[in-house]
């Protein structure tokens, strides 16, 4: 209902919240955004991105599309720029079109966004990284999924792009104790229990405390997306991170851990 999506966006700015990231394909994202929130732009970052993320074909990927579909996010959202347009995990191939690129670039020179960037995972992220085309990379980073923090994040950093952690807290996959209905939760599931981490055997409060800390953590990362349907959710969050860093000894055997079992486990787009 309307009212939950309002009183759900603004509690979270009321909370200090200051990063919203969306994408033209969500559907009603940037319109429940604009409606709900549009009068406070001056208080957060805004992120949205462009293309589809299922498709790597031209109706999605030309320029005429991109530069369409950033028109009608920045008519959504109720503003006349955003602070970030990404490319949505388009291919390597794509992304040597350079058309994809180029209509990003326009967008940032006629100030229709600030920055771009490239959300993706793997060597899509390492090739999108290479080009030296974008200002931030958005890309999975959590205790089931660390491929990128020895793959993609030194190079990302060696370029001096901000990171932005997609799926930070694993999608809190072992919350109820069973494998989730959704599937798009079962690859962190599967990994978890392989992974074996005791902490996740603990309070869930105290779980997804260390999970968010163990993401925010390493080096690079400045902004980790997590997404909830409460509006208590955002308190709730702010509080799991008075603890501070993950200490040394913590983060490495979590760390360990992974480099003993993961083999060969990707990036989870």
């Amino acid at each position: 209902m309307w009212a939950d999506v309002d009183r759900l966006l603004n509690s979270a700015l009321d909370v200090g919240l200051n990063v919203v990231d969306t994408a033209a394909i969500y559907p009603g994202s940037e319109a429940k955004i604009g409606k709900a929130i549009g009068r406070r732009r001056g208080e957060f970052a805004l992120f949205t991105k462009c293309g589809n993320p299922t498709s790597n074909d031209d109706p999605y990927w030309n320029a005429e599309a991109l530069e369409a579909s950033i028109e009608r996010s920045l008519k959504d959202l109720e503003t006349d720029h955003v602070d970030l347009v990404q490319l949505h995990s388009c291919s390597e191939e794509i992304l040597k079109r350079g058309e994809a690129i180029e209509a990003l670039e326009r967008a940032r020179a006629a100030g229709k966004t600030r920055f771009i960037g490239y959300s993706g995972d793997n060597q899509n992220a390492i090739y999108a990284i290479e080009t030296g085309a974008f200002d931030t990379l958005q890309t999975s980073i959590n205790v089931a999924d660390q491929s990128a923090i020895d793959q993609v994040l030194p190079k990302a950093r060696a370029k001096g792009m901000g990171v932005i952690a997609k799926r930070p807290i694993a999608n809190a996959a072992w919350k109820t104790g069973k494998k989730p209905v959704s599937e798009y939760h079962h690859a962190y599931w599967d990994r978890l229990q392989k992974l074996g981490y005791e902490f996740l055997s603990g309070e869930l409060e105290e779980s997804i405390s260390i999970a968010l800390r163990f993401t925010l953590a390493q080096e690079g990362v400045g902004v980790a997306i997590v997404g909830t349907k409460n509006p208590e959710r955002w308190k709730a969050n702010a509080k799991l991170l008075e603890a501070g860093a993950l200490n040394g000894a913590a983060m490495e055997k979590l760390r360990a851990k992974w480099k003993e079992v993961a083999g060969d486990w990707v990036g989870q787009t």
